[in-house]
Parts: C-alpha cells; sequence; structure tokens
C-alpha cells in the first residue's frame, strides 16, 4: 500500500466537497475501524475521525495475541471459542504479514493435568479445523524444561504445547485505515469532534470538528453517526445527553 493513500490533504478536500456521509464514525482504535470497514464494504459512503494517532488508546494496550479463547473452553463456551478460531484463521488468511504462529506451553503439576490439558487443546485444534495454526502436543518433563528454563522443577510431570496467534496490533490498525481509504472513505486522524448537531427533531445529524493542527473547523452531516471512542465514550455521549448516566 502507497504512503500516498495518507495525503491529508486530498482527504481534508474531500471532507469539504462532501455534503453529507451516510456514515460518521467517532474513534479510530480497533471498534472504530472495524466498523468504519464493515460501512464501506457495504456501500455506504463512510468518514472516520480520530483525535490523535489510530489506535493509540485501549486498542494499544492487547496482549498482542489473536486467539480462540482456551479460557472460554474450560467455562465451556464453544460456539464463542469455534468462532474466534474461525476469525483467528481468516486473520491469518488475509493478513499473513501481520500475523504468526506463537507456541505456548501449559505446565503440568499433576499427573491428571497431562491428559486434561492435552484432551483439551487437541478439541480446541479440532474447533479451529482447516483454519488450525498447528497441533498440540504433550513433552514430558525434561522437554518442558528445556523449552522453559525458569519454570519450578519441583512437582513437574510434563507440559502441553499449543498453538496461537499473535499479530502487529498497530499495523494492522493502520493497513485497515489505508483500505477504507482505498475504498472511498475517509480516515482522518488529529480531528477532534467537539459538538454534535441535530434536526429540528432532536435528532443528532451530524459533528462539529476541527483540526487540530491547523484549527479548521468542519460541520459534517450524516445519517448515522457512530461513537466508537472507547473509553472516551462518554465525552461523546454528553455533548448528546448532558444528564446522561455515564458508561465508563
Amino acid at each position: 500500500m502507497k504512503h500516498q493513500e495518507f495525503n491529508r490533504s486530498k482527504l481534508i478536500e474531500k471532507i469539504r466537497d462532501t455534503s453529507a456521509w451516510d456514515v460518521i464514525v467517532i474513534g479510530g482504535g480497533a471498534s472504530g475501524l472495524g466498523v468504519a470497514l464493515d460501512a464501506l464494504s457495504r456501500g455506504f459512503k463512510t468518514i472516520l475521525l480520530e483525535q490523535v494517532d489510530f489506535a493509540k488508546g485501549t486498542s494499544s494496550k492487547a496482549t498482542k495475541l489473536v486467539h480462540g479463547g482456551v479460557r472460554y473452553l474450560a467455562q465451556g463456551d464453544i460456539s464463542l471459542v469455534k468462532e474466534a478460531l474461525h476469525e483467528r484463521g481468516l486473520l491469518q488468511k488475509n493478513a499473513p504479514h501481520l500475523v504468526k504462529n506463537q507456541s505456548f506451553i501449559i505446565p503440568n503439576y499433576s499427573w491428571f493435568d497431562g491428559p486434561f490439558y492435552t484432551i483439551g487443546m487437541k478439541i480446541y485444534d479440532l474447533l479451529a479445523g482447516k483454519l488450525s495454526l498447528g497441533k498440540s502436543i504433550h513433552i514430558n518433563k525434561e522437554e518442558t524444561l528445556n523449552r522453559i528454563s525458569t519454570v519450578r522443577p519441583k512437582g513437574l510431570y510434563g507440559g502441553v504445547v499449543y498453538q496461537d496467534g499473535q499479530f502487529d496490533d498497530s499495523r494492522l490498525a493502520l493497513n485497515v485505515a489505508q483500505t477504507c481509504i482505498q475504498m472511498g472513505g475517509v480516515a482522518l486522524n488529529y480531528v477532534r469532534v467537539n459538538n454534535l448537531t441535530k434536526d429540528s427533531d432532536g435528532r443528532i445529524n451530524g459533528v462539529i470538528a476541527n483540526d487540530t493542527e491547523t484549527g479548521e473547523v468542519f460541520t459534517i452531516q450524516g445519517k448515522a453517526v457512530i461513537n466508537a471512542t472507547g473509553i472516551f465514550v462518554d465525552d461523546i455521549l454528553k455533548m448528546d445527553r448532558p444528564e446522561a448516566k455515564q458508561m465508563v
């Protein structure tokens, strides 16, 4: 992808030239970018505004893992695990430059742990189907200590190795923003939403935002305004209803 897609002056010119949008997304984290891309893929004229860097907030505090949710398997939530594993596989397939295999080892400190975790991780592999990142295996005590030199050796029986995914969240965010622009949308950072606009019936129909680099103010009209600002959700909510109960 070429850096010219992030040509700020061209994106701002597009804002000036567009009288109304179908969807206005506030917030350029994982959720906001995902919503914008989904809207564009459905043919909606979409603009996304982020007040600082893309994926700077909560989205940058992730584990960097793209996993199926082993703990949910232990809780018996099979459908959630299957869905997460499917999405993990699709991300690895669609963005192999961003996702890589990561091995994990579960140390076993009782004779029961070995068969318990081995069976559990085999189910994990089975649920992943053709999108599996690799088979889980049981290893003995010596191999476990070789692989994890800092693990407590006393009482150790062995370990279970399984595969999950690790990804570059910042690059993924930028790639999604680039894709949004390629699809005809606008994804622009360093634009802060200061207020909402409403029609005669009191329904939100746009935002007032300013370019924090130049100070230019934009009144942007849209059929739908989506608040995807994460921990700042209440800041936007109170622009609509100052008396609204805090969500975060």
